[in-house]
């Protein structure tokens, strides 16, 4: 928390500080000293002196930086990084943004330490010494295509540097995934940062490459290979012909070559527009006829209506790719950055006014022309003074050089930076008023509004900036509306939890026609240690424990011992060896109940020494690895990624996902009776999902994984499934960590299988099911009657409610009718229509007794596989328990 009293308090300075600037060796001064210096400090060469007295800011020096820990164990491991960053999705990928007061405090510029970053997967390498030699094309629609190296992009064209303000299309997006979940990850308001970009600008590579009449658009892409290829993007022809528009292919940042995070070493920057258009790491610019085919470009950067779901968004492919939602210009957003979130303003010794400040931006060169402050929520507003450090550059004498580059902007009016506001606020207001709110307005008039426009992407908010006044023990204390990431605070998120509704046009307050809500129910807090244990283990003896035997794994920074449950694993024995001598947090809390973690004391066997546990931090996140090269795409220990190829529809609520593996001739690698394990990650809150299921797929298919799948719908009252909803509310092109297999069961082929790893002989299987239930026994069904020389015998009954719930029948009927002699398939429906000519009512005790009865009391060669709903698996249970089967002849899904 911060306390500010008296005058002399950060809170009382005027405008953002500016910190030491750093010219070759020498210090330069400060906005306000206009070129004086330090007589302390040494005397700078004669040579310098000029650029000492330059009209405009100059960046802040970096402070040094190395590789980050966590970052030791991802693809980046070669970035160094700041480590004030915030990080906004978990290790890997770094996507940052700085701590709002620290981006702030260091003034007009962003040095390359603070400046937020946004990447979509490992950021690409190239040595230093071949930086130069690095290439990138220019082709398509053009008379002279060509390819040219970053040493002739500096030594052939002329250079310009001048500053330009990056923003990210989720800057504030948190506020978005408070009111409800959007598709992205949770920026604050720190998305955003301002640099001196030096290169060549786009058009002049564009005029020596002379575009055909037909074109229309330049298509930009990266080096950084992600699942759905490489990120790229495209914007209009005739902006980067427009030398207004400042479009450069940039190879300097604040004076220095390209750090590895920010496009090392070329990169296009594209001022005014979302930084989703300044593609890093340049290999390509391709003059076409339409917009880009990128996956990146239609599935992200885009404002869909308010009315489209995120559920409803992943079916509309002609939605996405509709250019009319995509995003180019920013618009006008603003921020209060003092004072700051939890700052306390101690009245006692309070100064008479306090000074407001924070940045505000517009988009497409449009300058900011007002920022108001209202003290009563909209009624009267007041206006804060506005300072524009952009228009320093603009008074740059002619031939001044920065960089190697030419300053010369003095011409160009439009504006593509952010500026700065402050106003002076009596403390005595600030006690009468329970909030500050601030919008500004662009000289095209466009002014932030009042409320905010919810999006599934949750791109471009920008509604009024609130901050929250709270009185309490002789001060003043602020609340901003959020925090970063996954960090806790905000007034938005304290009136969520208690129930307010954040969309009611208030603020979240309550209104006389609200009814007041009740509460979420606080998950239970299970205790899964011993406390009686205090032996403390390293990461060695952990990795002596990760074969088969004496599995032991992570859970919450705690060691437990697997090989007590080896046998009684409901998933088997393998579920524990793939987690052997790794943190298996995510997974174990994800998918386990309550009553598995209440037994997990008994396994608790220590707790990993500070030092160990570090080292196991961040390991998961970015295991996620693939091999074009690997014949077999499955991995026990490891994610790998598969993308979502097609999604069909075999049922009102089912589909069978179809994901497209590394290459065509790679075997998925899963027995049949086994299942593999989906992980999606929450895009707002990092929270994994994973989830059990088994595939349609034969074992032997390659290239392609095909999975059924109910999606269990949000109904009036009723949650629905969260995995099952977010698989179809994702796009085709969509990427999904899967892992596997796992499974206590396996059948190996006529009439063999194993079981917990002991094998045995089936001469009858009987096979229960309901919904989507149907896919392990779809599996072993059709691997018993495609092989003539299986003489197993099966009974399957299928109970389900309507006859448009029994999914994959006639796949179903045709194995049936393959081994007509020794398979029974019985289809049984509580809600049947009257010209349905099967079994009629539940899945009843008397049903069970009457057809599994007949085979009479199990020999040992008598198998009962169930996968169904938990009340028909119970049943199941009682039942043919009470007619005398073994539990070791019960084999539940």
């Amino acid at each position: 928390m911060v306390v500010h009293v008296g005058t002399a308090t950060r809170s009382n300075c005027t405008f953002p500080p500016t910190p030491p600037r750093t010219v070759g060796n020498s210090q330069a001064g400060s906005d306000d000293d206009e070129g004086t210096f330090d007589d302390s400090l040494p005397t700078p060469p004669v040579e310098k002196i000029a650029s000492l007295l330059k009209p405009y800011a100059l960046p802040p020096q970096n402070t040094p930086t190395q590789v980050l820990p966590e970052d030791l164990k991802t693809p980046d491991s070669h970035v160094p990084r700041d480590p004030r960053l915030i990080r906004l999705t978990g290790v890997h990928p770094f996507n940052v943004e700085p701590p709002l007061t620290d981006l702030y405090d260091e003034g007009f510029l962003t040095s390359e330490n603070l400046h937020y970053v946004r990447n979509h997967g490992p950021v690409p390498e190239c040595p230093d010494d071949e930086s130069l030699n690095w290439t990138f094309a220019v082709d398509g629609l053009v008379e002279k295509p060509f390819t040219i190296t970053v040493r002739d992009l500096i030594e052939t064209y002329d250079q310009f540097t001048y500053p330009v303000t990056l923003v990210c299309a989720g800057n504030r997006r948190k506020e978005q995934n408070i009111v409800r979940k959007s598709k992205g990850f949770s920026w604050g308001a720190a998305g955003l940062s301002t640099a001196l970009w030096t290169g060549v600008p786009i058009g002049a590579l564009l005029r020596i490459a002379k575009p055909k009449r037909s074109a229309r658009y330049v298509c930009f892409e990266g080096a950084d290979k992600l699942p759905n290829g490489y990120y790229g993007t495209s914007v209009k022809l005739n902006w980067c012909l427009d030398e207004n528009r400042g479009i450069m292919v940039a190879h300097k940042m604040n004076g220095q070559s390209l750090h590895p995070d920010h496009g090392k070493p070329v990169r296009i920057i594209i001022p005014g527009q979302i930084g989703g258009r300044s593609v890093k790491w340049l290999k390509k610019i391709t003059i076409t006829a339409e917009p880009s085919d990128n996956w990146y470009h239609i599935y992200d950067n885009r404002v869909l209506p308010t009315t489209i779901s995120p559920e409803a968004s992943a079916n509309l492919s002609d939605v996405w790719k509709d250019e009319k939602y995509a995003i180019y210009d920013l618009n006008v957003n603003s921020a209060i950055c003092y004072p700051q979130h939890d700052e306390l303003i101690m009245l006692e010794s309070a100064p008479e006014t306090y000074k407001v400040r924070g940045y505000a931006y517009g988009g497409g060169g449009k300058r900011i022309t007002r920022l108001e402050i209202t003290l009563n929520k909209g009624k009267s507003w007041l206006l804060a003074d506005i300072r524009y450090p952009e228009d320093d550059y603009r008074r740059a004498p002619d031939g001044d050089l920065l960089y190697g580059g030419s300053t010369d902007m003095w011409w160009r009016e439009a504006c593509f930076c952010w500026c700065f506001w402050e106003i002076d606020i009596p403390v005595s207001d600030l006690c009468d008023s329970d909030d500050l709110m601030i919008r500004a307005m662009d000289e095209g008039m466009m002014v932030q509004p009042r409320d905010m426009y919810w999006s599934v992407l949750g791109m471009m908010n920008n509604p009024w900036f609130r901050v929250v006044i709270h009185k309490e023990d002789g001060a003043l204390r602020f609340e901003h509306p959020t925090q970063p990431a996954l960090q806790a605070g905000g007034w938005m998120e304290r009136v969520k939890a208690s129930g307010g509704n954040l969309a009611n046009g208030f603020w979240g307050e309550k209104t006389s026609s609200e009814a007041v809500e009740a509460l979420t129910e606080p998950e239970k807090d299970i205790r899964m240690t011993n406390p009686k244990v205090d032996r403390v283990i390293t990461i060695e003896e952990l990795k002596a424990h990760s074969g088969e035997t004496e599995p032991w794994f992570v859970v919450k920074g705690h060691v437990y011992d697997g090989t007590p449950y080896l046998d009684g694993h409901p998933g088997g024995a393998t579920s524990i060896i793939n987690a052997a001598g790794q943190d298996a947090t995510e997974e174990f809390i994800t998918i386990h109940s309550e009553n598995a973690k209440a037994m997990m004391p008994k396994y608790h066997i220590g707790t990993l020494d500070a030092a160990s546990l570090k080292a196991l931090e961040g390991g998961d996140e970015d295991e996620s690895t693939n091999d074009l090269t690997r014949p077999v795409f499955l991995q026990p220990k490891n994610w790998s990624k598969a993308i979502l190829k097609s999604k069909t529809d075999v049922s009102s609520d089912s589909k069978i996902f179809s994901f497209r593996l590394d290459h065509p001739n790679q075997s998925i690698g899963l027995p049949t009776g086994q299942h593999l394990l989906m992980r999606l990650r929450d895009p707002a809150t990092r929270e994994a999902i994973i989830r059990a299921y088994t595939p349609l797929s034969e074992p032997h298919a390659t290239g392609q994984l095909d999975v059924l799948i109910k999606i269990y719908r949000d109904s009036p009252g009723q949650p629905g499934g969260k995995m099952t909803q977010a698989l179809d509310s994702i796009p085709l092109g969509h990427f999904i960590d899967i892992k596997g297999p796992v499974g206590k069961f396996e059948y190996l082929g006529r009439g063999q299988c194993t079981v917990s790893g002991v094998t045995r002989h089936v001469r009858r299987f009987v096979m229960i099911c309901a919904g989507s239930g149907v896919t392990p026994i779809f599996q072993v069904l059709r691997a018993v009657t495609s092989d003539a020389g299986d003489e197993t015998e099966c009974l399957v009954l299928d109970g389900n409610r309507f006859e448009d719930d029994i999914l994959c029948k006639a796949e179903l009927d045709t194995m049936v009718a393959r081994a007509p002699s020794r398979t029974t398939l019985l289809y049984k429906l509580s809600r049947p229509t009257e010209t349905w000519q099967g079994l009629r009512g539940r899945m009843s005790k008397e049903f069970l007794e009457e057809r599994i009865g007949a085979f009479g009391k199990s020999d040992g060669q008598e198998m009962v596989l169930v996968c169904g709903p938990g009340a028909l698996e119970a049943m199941v249970r009682e039942v043919l328990g009470g007619l005398g089967w073994k539990s070791e002849d019960l084999l539940f899904f």
